[in-house]
């Protein structure tokens, strides 16, 4: 017979799994390790959602310099913090989609998958010695006639290209210097078959969103591009290392150790100011009635793909926030009452010391 929970308990067990509540202390790599990634698209972001997890700031900028943490595209196709000890797991399963192969994408960037795999190559030699700029990487690549016409998709700053290349394990960010965005090649040599890695990270993603469906895994990793046939043979390879839960009606997997521990997990009141792009919220994704309400999507998946800072009331977001001019505001959806007073005080406290927002509430 499956168990049965209730979404309050589940939304209080990934809190607890994510480092949110209670906060314990842990290092900017376990926050990482656990997420599954941060995302890094913005890199403030990526510093507060460590920050605000450990309760240390600047961690995340010494674990890049030091080469404890990488910055590489990942999941959807966004750059993330990664450990460089999982990160050839997550990207063997995001290169499995071959999405640069699909007709649609080729028409939409002009490059057939022969040219990707000659990048590919031209890209693997060109990042032996010290890292290049993307102008540099850009430069070099185009006086190369077999890459005749691909210069501003090269040179563009969405960098769908090098994504792919990222993807099969060829480039990562260089530690940062200043503004200056460059590419040099990973520490890892090679990436896992797709099938012996779909275990690890199937199960670190149960850990930190579980219960999920196979679903809201592809949906997280890939926006749903993953073979659906090869997605659920990696589910059903993990056989009894999974459990199925009933929660209110929903049916989804589970790790079988976490069972009983989220069965006996109580409700959370506590009460969370994540900053934009969290992965609390990326995890299951702004389209999970569980985590948001559909009519308050709008006002957190915002235009351009912009995620926004969210107030978290009992792990189900119930508002946004702003910090702005020295003042942080907090603004509750319709429908949902204010957050508990005391808690929300303590919680602005928090994030104005990790974040260095330097503010007070109105």
């Amino acid at each position: 017979m499956n168990t049965s929970v209730t979404w309050d308990q589940v939304r209080s067990w990934r809190l607890n799994r994510q480092f949110l509540d209670p906060r314990t202390a842990v290092t900017a790599g376990e926050v990482v390790d656990r997420l599954c990634g941060v995302q890094a698209q913005v890199a403030s972001s990526a510093e507060f959602a460590v920050a605000t997890r450990t309760g240390v700031t600047g961690e995340v900028a010494r674990d890049l310099a030091s080469g404890a943490l990488v910055k590489t595209w990942a999941a959807r196709g966004t750059l993330h913090l990664l450990r460089p000890d999982t990160a050839p797991d997550a990207l063997s399963l995001l290169a499995s989609a071959r999405t640069w192969e699909r007709p649609s994408w080729q028409k939409a960037f002009g490059a057939t998958p022969a040219q990707v795999a000659a990048l590919a190559d031209a890209v693997g030699e060109l990042l032996t010695g010290a890292p290049l700029s993307r102008e540099e990487l850009a430069t070099a690549l185009a006086a190369d006639a077999r890459f005749a016409g691909l210069a501003d998709q090269l040179r563009s700053s969405w960098g769908t290209l090098l994504k792919t290349l990222a993807w099969q394990g060829v480039l990562r960010h260089a530690p940062p210097e200043g503004n200056r965005v460059a590419f040099t090649a990973p520490p890892w040599r090679g990436l896992p078959a797709p099938d012996e890695a779909a275990p690890r990270v199937i199960t670190a993603y149960l850990g930190a969103y579980g219960p999920a469906t196979p679903e809201a895994f592809d949906a997280w990793l890939l926006r749903g591009a993953l073979r659906k046939p090869v997605l659920r043979g990696w589910f059903a390879a993990l056989g009894d290392r999974l459990a199925t839960v009933d929660v209110e009606g929903r049916t989804a997997h589970l790790l079988a150790e976490h069972v009983d521990e989220l069965a006996a997990t109580r409700p959370s009141t506590s009460v969370r100011l994540l900053g934009a792009f969290d992965q609390h919220v990326l995890g299951p994704g702004t389209a999970d009635p569980a985590l948001l309400a559909p009519e308050h999507r709008p006002l957190v998946s915002r235009a351009a793909g912009w995620i926004s800072p969210v107030v978290v009331d009992g792990g189900r977001v119930t508002g946004t926030w702003a910090a702005e001019g020295g003042v942080l505001t907090v603004t509750p959806f319709p429908g949902h009452a204010p957050p508990d007073p005391a808690a929300l005080e303590a919680e602005i406290e928090h994030v104005t010391q990790v974040g260095g927002l330097g503010g007070s509430r109105p």
